[in-house]
């Protein structure tokens, strides 16, 4: 029984997998069942077992790519050896790492895009990098690195409003463009305008104590 549920759990993966690949690549409306069937190695069948339409396998990559994002938030927020703007960079860092290498995330990026899933912007992957976001700004005003004046709120829509416009900004370029270093660049901007003078001259004595790592990651290349 537990080898049968492994293989099904390996066997829905896969499809997962290569749905991300082909809506990533073609879009909601123009993804192919056969080629996604032909990309997973799966059988129509066990496709039909897992995913009742085309549909319901978008909404599986979107509700794997939020696990993604929510994985990413919950490792950085637990954190004890960086202060909350260090860890902030890394959390940053990492999601400009996963739109990189990651199909399903990048997959969600595309999906919700689509007329056919703009209502799950609302719950996407974005909505919790935002509250992660306001989190670590709220630590960040506590321990004496933003300002005491710093509004949390006006922080997060801003950033998270800068991070979305630098994605779109490297689709227009065709890739010539450095995605963590844009979202990095960003980063610093809302930074520096809520920052303490203390924090501040740290910063520009020891910059970033963060970064993301791809192999940290666990992504199937």
């Amino acid at each position: 029984m537990a080898r049968q549920q492994e293989r099904a759990r390996r066997t829905r993966a896969a499809i997962i997998r290569s749905a991300a690949v082909e809506f990533g690549k073609s879009g909601y409306a123009a993804a192919s069942l056969n080629r996604i069937l032909e990309g997973s190695r799966a059988t129509k069948g066990a496709m039909y077992f897992h995913f009742d339409s085309k549909e319901d396998l978008a909404r599986a990559v979107l509700e794997t790519a939020v696990e993604r994002y929510r994985t990413s938030a919950e490792r950085w927020l637990a954190r004890a050896d960086l202060g909350p703007l260090d860890t902030l960079h890394g959390m940053v860092d990492e999601i400009a790492l996963r739109l990189e290498h990651d199909i399903i995330v990048q997959a969600e990026y595309r999906l919700i895009i689509e007329p056919d899933f703009y209502r799950d912007v609302q719950a996407g992957g974005g909505r919790i990098l935002g509250r992660a976001t306001r989190v670590l700004v709220v630590r960040a005003i506590e321990h004496g690195q933003l300002r005491l004046d710093a509004d949390p709120d006006r922080f997060t829509r801003t950033l998270t409003a800068a991070l979305a416009g630098q994605r779109y900004m490297v689709d227009l370029a065709a890739g010539s463009v450095d995605l963590r270093s844009r979202f990095r660049e960003a980063l610093e901007v809302v930074i520096e305008s809520m920052a303490t003078p203390e924090w501040t001259e740290k910063f520009r004595v020891n910059g970033w104590r963060a970064t993301a790592r791809l192999e940290e990651l666990g992504l199937v290349l």
